[in-house]
């Protein structure tokens, strides 16, 4: 199923319920359905929003008189003056069964404040970054990719993404490719980043969770390069409960230690992603 439609911003529709106090109403502006359980959407940025590439928002929708919020990634970069998010849809859930339905004109409720673990001011100097997704958690990365501060701290970036099948693959491989033509960062790009992807369930040309390949030594070969080492690596974690926690493990076993605004460290968890 793939579907794009755009709508003029200020067009937006009548709403049933009223607007909560302190709270941002922003008209989506364009949607992407990507596969029956995957889809991305951009809105309105309210023009007081500021926040740091890799940050996250609680989103919700006017649909009650006490309306769900959750916490989603922006995957859009600190200067757009759009907001992107990229969402899973899950058919009973509180929020979502409602916000995959959304269509260009619709009004997204957006609480005022930006916030998140995910940001490059929370780790030290290094060489490399290796950021480390599942499904949806890619989000957050595809914020920092098209940010000129990630390519002044790190000399080459290495993404991550593992999926259940290939075609849930599709928006992180949309993302890549859209790099090297990007007008802001296009020509930091060059050379300095790479794409690596991996399926679960569906046969593809790589199959794994992305910790087994790491520690079966696949990553590293597949990709030419030495063991993660906290002296030349830097790592962010964002996707599934079970991921997050296997990878956290498997740094800290390699001697990074976790980092934050306060103390910087050399890798990073998003602890509010819940997709």
């Amino acid at each position: 199923m793939n579907s794009l439609a755009a709508a003029d911003p200020t067009g937006a529709k009548p709403l049933d319920f009223p607007i909560p106090a302190n709270v941002h109403a922003q008209t989506v502006v364009s949607v992407k359905h990507y596969t029956d359980r995957l889809f991305s959407f951009r809105i309105t940025r309210p023009q007081s929003l500021r926040f740091r590439s890799g940050e996250f928002v609680m989103i919700g929708l006017p649909n009650a008189e006490k309306p769900v919020f959750r916490a989603y990634s922006i995957a859009s970069p600190n200067w757009d003056e759009e907001l992107e998010f990229f969402s899973i849809k899950v058919p009973d859930g509180p929020l979502t069964s409602h916000l995959q339905k959304i269509e260009p004109g619709d009004i997204v409720l957006m609480r005022p404040k930006a916030t998140g673990t995910l940001v490059i001011d929370a780790l030290t100097l290094a060489k490399r970054l290796v950021m480390i997704s599942t499904g949806t958690g890619i989000a957050p990365f595809a914020s920092l990719l098209r940010d000129p501060d990630t390519y002044e701290k790190f000399d080459q970036l290495i993404l991550t993404h593992t999926c259940r099948d290939t075609a849930e693959l599709r928006y992180g491989r949309e993302l890549f490719a859209q790099l090297a033509d990007d007008p802001l960062i296009g020509e930091l790009t060059h050379g300095r980043v790479r794409l690596y992807n991996s399926t679960t369930r569906e046969a593809s040309g790589r199959m794994g969770r992305i910790t087994a390949l790491i520690e079966s030594g696949s990553f590293y070969t597949d990709l030419g390069i030495d063991k993660l080492d906290p002296a030349t690596d830097r790592i962010m974690i964002c996707g599934s409960m079970h991921m997050l926690r296997d990878v956290r493990a498997l740094a800290e076993g390699l001697g990074f230690v976790e980092g934050s605004l306060s103390n910087p460290g050399s890798f990073l968890v998003e602890r509010a992603f819940v997709g």
